[in-house]
């Protein structure tokens, strides 16, 4: 298992959450400019690393157990 990839993951994740939380609310406060589609992909690459997370976690616990 590759911890240092692993750690870098969550790191990534974090940013993209933390950037999309800032998008949502720069469109609740009305910036017309916001809506280009970023939304969308800060969701789609967060999905592929949610997934590669759990694949790496799950290979984890297989080898684990």
């Amino acid at each position: 298992m590759n911890y240092v990839y692993l750690k870098r993951l969550y790191a990534k994740r974090a940013e993209l959450e933390a950037k999309l939380e800032l998008h949502d609310a720069r469109y609740c406060f009305g910036e017309e400019e916001v809506d280009d589609g970023t939304d969308s992909d800060l969701r789609q690459r967060l999905s592929e690393i949610a997934d590669e997370i759990a694949a790496l976690e799950s290979g984890r616990v297989t080898k684990a157990s």
